[in-house]
Order: structure tokens, then C-alpha cells, then sequence
């Protein structure tokens, strides 16, 4: 079965993707030990690779090129939790990232910060997939990233986001280290679902302790869901029958040259001593000498 992979940030958002695999099994890469629980996700033909990465854009890139070398998944899933900076963002909220800013590169001057941003763009393949599973019930909006948890709305970087990455409606701290580790891989595509569990203000304390990021991370799993029964596996390339390896994947064996007589087709063949040839059963030629 295809496999996509799910990385997590927080142990609540992990429990609440692993409530949806059945046939979970512990898998522990050998080199590094990262460890992943592997399920199928009934309905689809999908098996889910589940990672707790933990926190931070640095841990996230590093682990996210752990699993991507190890695991070999079709597409990557960050799903989890992030905090809202629009009003019309609401907590519980779901936003699939169309784009991803890493908000702190820049240059300080004199005249202020000079913003110098990275962004990464979400796969179009996994996009589409999800407009077609969540069309109605996701926003569909850019998200910053740093490695900063904001619960100040008056604060310098809040106004440094509004002004330098105004169409940004959340912020969270892993996106940009997996967007950046899957884009170098080149293969598999990358996906951000968050749950709004915050307005990223000063309110941010009394909202988790309301039982916020338990729902948004429940919202964002069931999200992560809808997108994968959607989602299609890549096809897989048709193999010739009875190819060669030696002559390459589309030349048939009945392409290769024919030997009668005497011949003796030694293409491959590695012989640790003087080879002799001898004809069993055959008259010998001339005076038989």
C-alpha cells in the first residue's frame, strides 16, 4: 500500500490523527531511532506513517529528511494546531496553507526591519485534493512561521507580520522546516492543515485552558482525513514483460541477438579461471584433430 506521511508537533495533535488508523504497528528507523506508528486509514488505500517531531522549525526539517529518506512517503502532512491573526479566523477553525512565510529573515537598519522573506508553496497535486474535500469548511490563506509562540497582538512582530506578510491569517513554529526539507527532497509534496486554537493575543493562556487545542487539533485531524480519502495514489509506471535489465527497461528479450552452432552467449558471466569449452555428443570437425 502507498504511504503518506503525518507529522505532528504536540502529543494532543498526534493522539488525534492516531484515533483515525486501524492495523497500527511501532516502526523505528534504525540509523537516528526516530519512531513512527504505521496504520492503514480505512476507506482509502492510504497507509499513515505518524511522527511526533516535537516542537521548532529546525527539529521539524531534520526529522521530516529522517522520514522522508526512511519511510520513501508519496506526500508529507503537518497537521496540528496554530494560532489565528484575522478576525475572521475563528477558533476551532480550519486552515489548509496555500503558502508558507519563514517570517524572520530580513536585514535591521537604522530605518527599521527589512523583511527578507522565504516562502514555499503547498503541492498543487495535495491542494486540489484538498479545495475537493474541504471546499466550505477550510480556509484556504497563507501562514507565517517562526520559532516564536506570539500572544501579543500589539507586539513589534505582530505589526511586523501585518505590515511585511499581510495576507498571513496564522502563525506556528514547524511549517517552514518541513516545506523547506520536503522542497530539497524534490519528490514527495508537502500539505499544512492547522486548527485555529488562538487568536496568537493575550487571551492565548485562557483559550488552551479552555480545552481550545484539543479541538482545533481534532478539526485539523479529521481535516487531514477528508483530504486523504480524496487524494489519489500516483500511478505506477508499467514494467515491460520479459525486459533484460542488461540491455535496458524497455528492449524485450526478443530484441536481443540469437546465436546458433557454436556460439556461446557469455554477456554477464564472470568466470574465476581459464573457461574451455568442450562439445558433448557432436562428431568431431575435420581429421579430428
Amino acid at each position: 500500500m502507498p504511504t503518506v506521511a503525518i507529522l505532528t508537533a504536540l502529543s494532543l495533535e498526534y493522539e488525534a490523527v492516531l484515533a483515525h488508523l486501524t492495523d497500527v504497528e511501532k516502526l523505528t528507523e534504525p540509523r537516528y531511532g526516530t519512531k513512527a506508528k504505521r496504520g492503514r486509514l480505512p476507506g482509502t488505500p492510504w497507509r499513515v506513517a505518524l511522527v511526533d517531531m516535537g516542537e521548532g522549525t529546525l527539529t521539524a526539517a531534520a526529522i521530516t529528511t529522517h522520514v522522508l529518506s526512511w519511510l520513501d512517503p508519496e506526500a508529507v502532512l503537518l497537521v496540528g494546531v496554530a494560532g489565528g491573526l484575522k478576525d475572521d479566523i475563528e477558533i476551532g477553525d480550519v486552515v489548509v496553507a496555500t503558502k508558507v512565510y519563514a517570517i524572520h529573515g530580513g536585514k535591521q537598519t537604522p530605518d527599521g526591519f527589512l523583511a527578507r522573506p522565504e516562502a514555499w508553496r503547498a503541492s498543487y497535486r495535495l491542494m486540489e485534493a484538498a479545495k475537493e474535500a474541504l471546499r466550505g469548511r477550510a480556509h484556504f490563506k497563507p501562514i507565517a512561521v517562526g520559532d516564536v509562540v506570539l500572544a501579543d497582538a500589539d507586539s513589534e512582530l505582530a505589526q511586523r507580520i501585518r505590515t511585511s506578510f499581510n495576507d498571513a491569517v496564522a502563525i506556528e513554529m514547524e511549517s517552514s522546516g518541513v516545506a523547506h526539507a520536503v522542497h530539497l527532497a524534490g519528490e514527495a509534496g508537502a500539505l499544512i492543515i492547522r486548527g485555529i486554537s488562538d487568536k496568537a493575543d493575550a487571551d492565548k493562556s485562557r483559550a488552551d485552558a479552555g480545552g481550545s487545542q484539543p479541538q482545533a487539533a481534532a478539526n485539523a485531524a479529521r481535516a487531514a482525513v477528508a483530504v486523504l480519502r480524496e487524494l489519489e495514489p500516483k500511478p505506477t509506471a508499467p514494467q515491460p514483460r520479459d525486459s533484460d535489465p542488461r540491455e535496458g527497461p524497455f528492449r524485450s528479450s526478443t530484441d536481443a541477438p540469437t546465436y546458433g552452432g557454436d556460439h556461446i552467449d557469455f554477456r554477464g558471466s564472470t568466470f574465476p579461471g581459464p573457461f574451455t569449452a568442450k562439445s558433448v555428443g557432436q562428431p568431431p570437425h575435420g581429421d579430428g584433430q
